[in-house]
């Protein structure tokens, strides 16, 4: 076949939705296949804590949204706006390490000023990584780690930080609280144990990406991400089928390519048996991780900061030290509830004031659980910002709470309340889901899965879905990848 006749997308998430225009602007007919009501997947916004208030049902800060590759060929900042706050992220302590939170700035020389007798330490681990950060970005989110870096010096630059933060040595540079925590607080976003290589990799790239690009707030809320991919999707040809599930993948016989924005357990329920048996066992090897429960908040005014320089940041990591932090993650493993648990929240009123009612204060946080909980965390989670916010608690109007049990209700991609799509580890880094120069591919003719199962892993990027749809242009078509940007055709 010389020319395609037409794809389907199983997923209107972000990585369902890149692959989705990826294939449109390559002259594919695509269509979308979503079995929710709306679009969007971990970039959905909605009234979800009382009527007329808005909170980000899944991300909320977009750390990747300017800095990666995807986003800056699709020019997302022409399609959405964003507010970049000139503080990415926040680390407040409390007790014998006073109450100023340390902060990490986009300029890193000013984190570093007001890190005092470590922040000398603290920039020598970042600015390697910033002069180099454009190979860093390629070797740790370009496609898999088992291909050879364009740029090894700036590989090997990645290489020896995460081996130092992932290790025991990761306190060899630091003698006081602020720059660990800093450090810690990035890194525990990917849900495990600490210190550990996968943490510490994790921690390094969303980290410079604060030092460098910023950690944005989409104006309107994160939906505005998913409403700008579909907007270009339909231009070019796209449609959408919302409320559809895809139950068996005959339902999609008349379609020459098949692209799953899918775990890995929702590939084997669709495909089935129609996977040779081999690659069935090896996507059943496949592990999912800790969860998350989300506990969101309306306030009738700003949270108190103890540090008032906290409402400089949009995240705020509140796990206190670098070795509460660690306990608290250490706890999570081993199937426990922590009683000071790691509480990451953001407070996108502070920067896109036009999204809610005046007088009003939508914050959003999640804390880490074990897989699959149920337990009701909003009376912990209250507790750990009321520490570093006292007075936070006389301030909520209106509470809610999805347990990780509810996350895996709400999408079938979150596996117990797993929103990465499969745990964060070394192994399942290198063998995401399976161990291949082109995971994306399946053995499946004209069957590929694009979702955060597969290379670079979770985050709003849109990567896994944008390599998977250029591995099947290559493959299936022999076409290479498209012009994305605004205006192109």
């Amino acid at each position: 076949m010389s020319t395609p006749a037409n794809a389907a997308v199983i997923g209107a998430g972000p990585n369902g939705l890149a692959a989705a225009v990826t294939l449109a602007r390559a002259g594919i007919p695509v269509t979308v296949f979503e079995a929710a009501e709306s679009i969007g997947g971990g970039t959905r916004t909605m009234e979800l804590v009382s009527p007329g208030i808005l909170h980000d049902v899944c991300s909320a800060i977009h750390p990747m949204a300017l800095g990666t590759e995807f986003f800056r060929q699709f020019e997302i900042d022409r399609r959405v706006e964003f507010v970049v706050p000139e503080a990415s992220y926040a680390n407040p302590l409390d007790g014998a390490h006073g109450d100023r939170a340390p902060v990490a700035y986009r300029d890193l020389d000013r984190t570093r000023r007001e890190l005092g007798r470590d922040g000398a330490a603290y920039a020598r681990v970042y600015r390697p990584v910033l002069e180099r950060l454009e190979g860093v970005i390629d070797f740790a989110l370009g496609g898999g780690l088992l291909r050879w870096p364009r740029e090894l010096p700036a590989a090997l630059t990645m290489a020896l930080r995460t081996a130092e933060q992932g290790t025991p040595l990761w306190g060899a540079r630091f003698r006081e609280a602020a720059a660990p925590a800093l450090l810690s607080g990035v890194a525990a976003h990917s849900i495990g144990r600490m210190p550990n290589l996968a943490t510490a990799g994790v921690g390094i790239v969303l980290g410079a990406l604060g030092h460098a690009t910023g950690w944005p707030v989409p104006v309107g809320g994160s939906r505005s991400i998913a409403d700008a991919l579909r907007a270009d999707l339909l231009a070019h040809g796209g449609r959408i089928e919302l409320s559809h599930e895809v139950r068996d993948l005959g339902e999609l016989d008349e379609f020459d390519i098949t692209m799953f924005d899918t775990s890995v357990r929702g590939l084997l329920s669709i495909a089935g048996e129609r996977l040779p048996a081999g690659y069935r066992r090896a996507l059943t090897r496949f592990r999912f991780g800790d969860a998350a429960t989300k506990v969101d908040f309306v306030l009738d005014g700003p949270i108190p900061w103890r540090d008032p320089r906290v409402h400089a940041a949009p995240t705020v990591h509140l796990g206190g030290t670098r070795e509460q932090a660690a306990a608290a993650e250490r706890e999570v493993a081993r199937g426990k509830h922590p009683e000071q648990p790691f509480v990451l929240l953001a407070q996108p009123n502070d920067f896109d004031p036009g999204r809610n009612p005046a007088g009003t204060n939508a914050v959003w946080s999640y804390t880490h659980v074990p897989h699959g909980s149920d337990v009701d965390m909003v009376p912990a989670v209250i507790a750990q910002i009321e520490r570093f916010a006292p007075g936070f608690r006389d301030r909520i109007v209106a509470v809610h709470q999805t347990s990780a049990a509810d996350l895996a209700r709400y999408n079938a991609n979150y596996v117990g309340g797993d929103f990465s799509a499969g745990a964060i580890t070394l192994r399942q880094l290198l063998a995401r889901p399976v161990l291949s120069p082109e995971p994306w591919r399946t053995p499946l003719p004209g069957v590929y899965l694009c979702s955060s199962a597969t290379p670079p892993g979770p985050g709003v990027h849109g990567l896994s879905g944008w390599y998977a749809a250029r591995t099947a242009l290559r493959r299936e078509f022999g076409l290479g990848a498209p012009d994305l940007g605004v205006g192109s055709e």
